[in-house]
């Protein structure tokens, strides 16, 4: 007889440091013996497939899913992040929303919400937040690029002149801006500048970024960045810090932070490999499992981790009461 695991005796992996994001789709999830399996139809026999959900951030699941409530259970028990989407990842079917099912824990750090609220009220203070962001963002796409040798291979270097010229001229922004509605301005126009050099690089000029176009390009745009936002999700879920609290993509929009967040790893990763893999002819696959890949090898998510963690401390200095509490 085959023993069984709860989820309380899975040996636990901090989701920064967890390797795996499914996407699913024509397959049945379910529970078995303590684990979570995915069932697919195969010609002559059904196939089971073990998900490691321990080592598990995201599960997308696509066209003709199914998952049953207690793989839901274990899956919330181990901390996975539950999304249903259309066909090859996206969209999720929120419209243009960012909806995860999330597992309900009240056993999450108090102090980064905590954090995250010392300054969110304040116009100044979040504003040099979203700053900061960006700064982040800009960091990263400078480190990646100096160092991934597939992107260099493909054509794409930190150090060429349209790609400096555009980073000084971000960073100028960002330092000059005076509100968020110019900082998005300069975000937007610093995006453009990124798409132009991807195209002129991968025989795609005249490209025009649209989510509702059916070439390959932006389809794999779509696909990659809803990966992101799943990255985002589970940092903010993991940390307590609440969707609504955004930095740049609007107070009242739903799922507005984790844009925010997304965006510290989008254009460094998501946007260079669209673009190379659409020219290669990859299938969506096959630029699927790249991406991952590359969101492992580059640590995206820990970096994700590291930046909100940050932001959310810098202004945080909470009282001690006189048994030793902190308010």
């Amino acid at each position: 007889m085959a023993e069984s695991l709860t989820p309380t005796e899975l040996k636990p992996i901090l989701e920064s440091k967890r390797a795996n994001i499914y996407y699913l789709e024509m397959c049945r999830v379910m529970q078995k013996d303590g684990r979570v399996l995915y069932l697919t139809d195969g010609e002559k026999q059904h196939q089971y497939w073990n998900i490691p959900i321990a080592n598990t951030t995201v599960i997308l699941l696509g066209t003709g899913t199914s998952i049953t409530q207690a793989a839901v259970r274990m899956l919330a028990s181990a901390g996975v992040l539950v999304g249903f989407c259309g066909g090859g990842g996206t969209p999720l079917f929120a419209g243009t929303e960012i909806e995860w099912m999330s597992p309900q824990s009240e056993y999450r750090p108090t102090q980064y919400v905590q954090g995250w609220l010392s300054f969110w009220f304040d116009d100044e203070k979040r504003l040099l937040a979203a700053k900061f962001l960006q700064e982040a963002r800009c960091h990263f796409l400078e480190t990646v690029w100096a160092k991934d040798r597939d992107l260099q291979a493909a054509g794409f270097f930190a150090d060429d002149d349209e790609i400096e010229d555009a980073l000084d001229g971000y960073r100028h922004s960002i330092q000059r801006v005076e509100n968020v509605r110019e900082l998005l301005a300069a975000e937007a126009h610093f995006a453009k500048r990124l798409y132009r050099y991807a195209a002129s690089h991968t025989n795609m000029d005249g490209f025009v970024r649209d989510p509702e176009a059916d070439d390959e390009a932006n389809i794999f745009l779509n696909h990659g960045n809803y990966l992101a936002y799943g990255l985002a999700a589970s940092a903010l879920w993991v940390l307590g810090i609440p969707h609504g609290f955004a930095l740049m993509h609007g107070k009242t929009r739903r799922g507005a932070l984790v844009f925010d967040i997304a965006d510290l790893v989008k254009d460094t990763i998501v946007l260079p490999w669209a673009f190379i893999c659409a020219d290669e002819g990859y299938s969506s696959r096959e630029f699927r499992n790249m991406l991952i890949e590359k969101f492992t090898e580059h640590k995206a998510l820990s970096y994700m981790y590291d930046n909100i963690q940050s932001q959310s401390m810098r202004w945080y200095h909470p009282k001690i009461l006189d048994g030793g509490d902190a308010v």
